[in-house]
Parts: C-alpha cells; structure tokens; sequence
C-alpha cells in the first residue's frame, strides 16, 4: 500500500535530499525474512550487488532467500546461507514467486532489474515490496511497489507521480574475494613493461567501450595495451571497431575481477548512462587511477576523490585523458591512488537496507491506520 498523504512525500524527499537517515545502531536484531527477485540472464553489477546484498544480511542472521533464473551462474557466488531458487518457465514464474512467499513466512520482498520488479508487482501487498533503482524509476515496474532505493539523489525527480517510500543508500564495496592469482600480461602475451589500460562492464551501447576503443587507438602509445572484461551484444562491432589491433583486448566474462584489477595501470570507466558503477568503487579498493565519465552516479559519489572526469560520449576528451594518463616520460607504472573508501562500507550499506525495510513497514502500518480513520469517520 502506498502513502497518499502529501505531507508525507514531503518529510521523505526532505530525508532523502538530506542523504537519508539510516545508521546500523537503528537496525533491530529482531531477524527478517527476506526474499530477493533476480531474473537476469547474466552476471554484471547490478546481480553482483543483489548477491552480496543478500550475502550480507544472511551473515547478519536474518533469513534470506534468492530467487534466480535456472542456468544463471551465481553457486560460486551466493554464500550457504542463503537459499537459493532456481525458476524455469518465465511464464509460471509470478505463480511460483506467490507460492514462494506465503510457504517461507517472507517479511520484505526486494526486487533487482526490470523482470524482477515486474514479477514483484503482481505479488499480494501482504508482503512489503521494494527495489533498487539500479538503471532509474520505471512506473511499469515500480509504481505499484512499497519503496524504491535511489542509488543517488538526481534519480528523486524522476520518481514523478510515485507515493511510496524513497530512500538513498549509494552501492558499497562488495565483499572481496581474491581468489586465484592471474597475471594478464603472462595469458596474453604482452610484455612486462606494457601498462595495461581497463575496463569492466557489460559490453552494451550503454558502456561507452566503443567510445574507449576509438580513443585508445587515437591517444595511446605503444607501450600500452587495453583490455576489457565484460560479455554482451555490442562485442561484434567492439571487435570491427578495433580493426585488428593487437593491442586491444576483449576478454569476455571475467569470474575474478579483483585479480582482474591487479593487473591494471590504469582503470576507465567510459559509460554513456551510469546510476552507480560497481566496477568503480572496486578499482578505487586496488588503488588505480581512475579516468571515468561525469554520469549521474559517479559525478556525485566521486566528486571529492582523485579522478579524471570526462564527458559522457566524446573520444576527443577520452583521448585527452588517456594521453595525459599514458605521457609520462620513461615510468612504465602509474602510481597508486589512496582513496578514502569509508563512504563506501559494506558494513553500512547493508545495514541502511535493512533500515529502510523498517521505514517502509512503518509507513505502510501509517497508511493503513490513516485509511481505516477516513473510513471510520465516512461511516
């Protein structure tokens, strides 16, 4: 159920443009049920987020449970205290999730991208029902839900007509698993004194990667190779935009981004759209120089860090930057950054989540009370 007093929309937009008002001290240990709703068809940051959300409140005791496509690789991913649920047949899906939720008791539903909201709505308002902006607000998928969880404040003005709860909890660092050592340049063939440009992200029109290839090939020297890690529909003209050039490299899916990361000189983050970027916050945890475009997310969380901004888009600035970045007469390794990365704790963010699926609670047991006083007082 969603508020309709417009005095409330008022106190929560004055909260959220306030940075919102969530602390772990606020978080009860009473545990939760919670369920979360990924049906992606692959791994990126936005189902990496979901996992380690779910990942985290499970190590904080609560009950939690992940609803995933079949075939989508998250086993190595999703910690044994989680319950995983694998759904076949799109079509039975919204049945299933009903069933799902009545049988485990669940307390707050949490949807994750535009299928996983889509199913969320078509559940009963028995049970607190919220998502993530991980792209931005869609009425389709998210008007009929509880609350939504901006990633940063210039999504609040799209939310337009919403009357549910909004909150802003930017994304945190995942829990890092180093996992197996990799050495890029031993794998690939390229010499040891070559700085490695790269990149991290689905290969999608979205990424930018085409505008980062035309400005490697136009601004980089020759002692320096590029590699991007990421899989999508964009990779056949990814692959005719590099014309051959040995230098380029597109790597595919990557299952171990921090050995990825260590490999690196250099870390660009060339998106056309971005709402947050994972990727970001884990270069800044290896200590990279970061080049990245002035994107709604990254313009915001990381207007007070070390890094290159450039616009959405343009080659000419990207090329700029990489050739300032790549000039350095006679160091072959750009030096690490120490970025302060305590606006970014796991530890925090889950707990924000959590808080805010109390205020949404909250606000829905207000509504309901409100509701049954008009209706009283028509009688």
């Amino acid at each position: 159920m969603a508020n309709k007093d417009p005095s409330v929309k008022v106190k929560q937009i004055q909260q959220f443009q306030a940075g919102g008002d969530y602390s772990a001290d606020r978080v009860p240990l009473a545990t939760k049920r919670i369920l979360h709703v990924l049906f992606a068809s692959e791994l990126a940051g936005s189902e990496r987020y979901c996992i380690d959300l779910a990942n985290g409140q499970a190590a904080l005791g609560h009950e939690v449970h992940l609803v995933v496509p079949r075939g989508l690789p998250v086993a190595e991913l999703v910690n044994r205290q989680v319950v995983l649920h694998r759904f076949t047949m799109p079509f039975l899906r919204c049945r299933r999730l009903r069933r799902l939720i009545a049988a485990a008791g669940i307390d707050t539903a949490h949807g994750h991208l535009s299928s996983g909201c889509k199913a969320l709505a078509t559940v009963p308002d028995t049970v607190t029902r919220v998502a993530t902006l991980h792209v931005g607000f869609k009425a389709k998928q998210h008007a009929r839900l509880d609350g939504v969880i901006c990633v940063n404040r210039a999504q609040l003005p799209r939310l337009g007509a919403y009357t549910g709860h909004a909150g802003l909890v930017w994304n945190w660092l995942p829990e890092v698993k180093h996992g197996k050592a990799l050495d890029l340049r031993s794998e690939l063939n390229i010499p040891p004194g070559t700085r490695l440009v790269g990149a991290v992200g689905r290969l999608h029109p979205s990424k930018g990667n085409d505008v980062l290839i035309s400005a490697f090939v136009r601004a980089a020297p020759a002692d320096a190779a590029l590699v991007i890690a990421g899989e999508g529909p964009q990779r056949p003209a990814l692959e005719k935009l590099a014309k051959g050039d040995s230098r380029i490299h597109l790597l595919g899916h990557c299952k171990n981004v921090p050995g990825f990361l260590r490999n690196l000189d250099l870390f660009v983050s060339p998106s056309r759209e971005e709402s947050a970027g994972l990727a970001i916050l884990e270069a800044m945890h290896e200590g990279l120089p970061i080049i990245a475009t002035a994107t709604e997310g990254p313009s915001e969380y990381l207007r007070k860090h070390p890094v290159r901004f450039v616009e959405p888009g343009s080659v000419e600035n990207l090329s700029e930057a990489l050739a300032d970045a790549l000039g350095s007469d006679g160091d072959n390794r750009l030096a690490r950054m120490d970025y302060d990365m305590e606006p970014f704790s796991r530890a925090a963010g889950v707990a924000k989540v959590l808080q805010f699926y109390i205020e949404v609670a909250a606000s829905r047991r207000d509504a309901r009370r409100r509701d049954a006083g008009q209706s009283h007082h028509i009688d």
